[in-house]
């Protein structure tokens, strides 16, 4: 057996140690442990295994048993359990704008959904693998191939604070109860605030049994969201200029209640007041923009920016809603932007719409017109419900995609101005009770099979799989679909 250059008992020095990590590759690792008897192959073997993307652990079994020179295993105990640590190798990006986040969230444990409904918080085999983390940090890079050659920069004990422990225990008892009320098949990441319970199978159709219903259920594992663990990597990990207002200054104010309902009374007691109101109340200009109401939102929270931490960290986005006097919403609900070669490739379960859904959740605050003024009627959080999500979103996706990989049908006529108008035969607003699609982008533009360009393709527009140009467009929640999700008591 190969000695041990730390302190297996004590988590310091399995820190220190893991120090000797940064600024290697996966690849410099494998070669410099060439006489480690814990692997049982020829290391370009070794090596060709664990560079395999579809062997998700696999950078992981390298670091444990090439550095770190102890076997692998999935038992429920921490990785080094003489000292209570957890490993997790995990990858962060450099965004467009040179921002830094996680890439994907963390899997922490797999959810055995008959034994866990029988487990405390504090006793779970979930808590033994959280309270202290190892997080071991490699840059992901999409122009390198071999993943062996991802560089390692980061290696430091973790532990969630005393306020995210309360939030996260009460996520934890949020899937524990959807499990027990035989909706195991119904969990999404968006019901929850930092604890996910992630989708974990290489095989969208894989199910497994629940407890309390004959529904099976696809398996998941309990995980850290991606969101959450972008914010650990920028306050913890590798400290920026990136700054969070907390909402929650105090930890004591969730004693007896729930993050969730904490927000919601913060806003509800605002109750009645106009949006003039507020504006003199936290002392902000009335400019009728949209971001007026988001403003609001905020300053009714407490904080002065528009970066709560809390909110960061488990990807909740703010909506602000206005009804009119007659009942009705002035707009439909906009999402970013997608690209139709990147659409036509995806499938549901891995697609960018099904994933925003799937790990979002809305923070609506609901005004409602009267006279010449926008009344704050409350608030109220909200996530896209299972079935409306895997089924009539879906569906609505899926003709979006069928209908640009049959090919787009542009149809040109024009208005009374003599203008040219173009039509396309994508499914209209009326085809799908929840979503459609329109232009993202303020003006059109268009490069036709003719060569003939309409507007600044390069900014306005991108390539359909056909190789025509066609303006960029974005998914959209129908209003009528809104208005439906909300409160009744807003709508009086």
């Amino acid at each position: 057996m190969v000695a041990r250059e730390y302190d297996e008992t004590n988590p310091l020095s399995i820190e220190a140690y893991s120090q000797n990590l940064i600024g290697k590759t996966f690849a410099d690792i494998l070669e410099q442990d060439y006489n480690n008897t814990l692997i049982n192959e020829d290391s370009s073997d070794y090596g060709i295994s664990h560079e395999n993307k579809k062997r998700k652990g696999g950078l992981g079994e390298l670091i444990e048993e090439c550095f770190f020179h102890y076997k692998c295993n999935n038992d429920s105990n921490a990785d080094f359990d003489k000292a209570g640590v957890e490993l997790k190798v995990t990858p962060y990006k450099i965004n467009k704008n040179n921002s830094i986040s996680a890439k994907e969230r963390l899997i922490i444990t797999m959810i055995d959904y008959f034994e866990v409904v029988h487990e405390d918080f504090f006793s779970s085999h979930l808590w033994n693998k959280c309270q202290l983390i190892l997080l071991v940090y490699y840059l992901y890079n999409k122009s390198i191939s071999n993943r062996l050659d991802y560089q390692i920069n980061y290696s430091k004990l973790f532990s969630p604070t005393k306020e995210d422990i309360k939030i996260i225990k009460d996520d934890y008892e949020t899937i524990i109860s959807k499990i027990k009320s035989g909706k195991a098949h119904e969990l999404s990441e968006s019901d929850t605030v930092y604890l996910g319970a992630a989708t974990k199978s290489s095989s969208s159709s894989n199910r497994r049994g629940q407890p309390f219903s004959d529904i099976p259920a696809k398996p998941r594992a309990f995980s850290f969201k991606t969101s959450y663990m972008t914010y650990v990597l920028n306050t913890f990990i590798i400290p920026n200029k990136t700054t969070y207002e907390p909402i929650i200054k105090n930890p004591d104010v969730l004693s007896g209640t729930s993050f969730k309902e904490y927000i919601i009374s913060k806003i509800n007691s605002y109750m009645g007041m106009s949006d003039m109101e507020l504006c003199m109340l936290f002392n902000r200009e009335y400019n009728n923009n949209k971001s007026q109401w988001i403003d609001l939102t905020y300053r009714m929270l407490g904080i002065k920016s528009n970066q709560a931490e809390e909110f960061v960290k488990a990807n909740i986005v703010v909506k602000a809603i206005r009804i009119e006097e007659n009942m009705c919403m002035k707009e439909s609900m906009s999402f970013p932007a997608f690209k139709f070669k990147d659409l036509i490739n995806q499938d549901w379960e891995d697609s960018d719409l099904f994933t925003y859904f799937d790990e979002t959740s809305f923070l609506f605050v609901i005004y409602k017109k009267e006279g010449n003024s926008y009344i704050l009627k409350g608030s109220q959080l909200w996530n896209m419900p299972y079935y409306d999500l895997n089924n009539t979103v879906y569906s609505g996706w899926n003709n979006v995609r069928n209908t640009i990989l049959n090919g787009l049908k542009f149809t040109m006529s024009k208005n009374k101005n003599g203008s040219i108008i173009i039509s396309n035969n994508l499914p209209k607003k009326s085809d799908n009770s929840i979503v459609h699609v329109r232009p993202h982008a303020q003006k059109s533009a268009y490069l036709f099979k003719d060569g003939s360009i309409i507007g600044n393709i390069y900014r306005d527009a991108n390539e359909l799989p056909d190789g025509q140009w066609m303006t960029t467009q974005s998914f959209w929640i129908n209003n009528s679909y809104i208005l439906s999700q909300l409160n009744e008591d807003f709508l009086i």
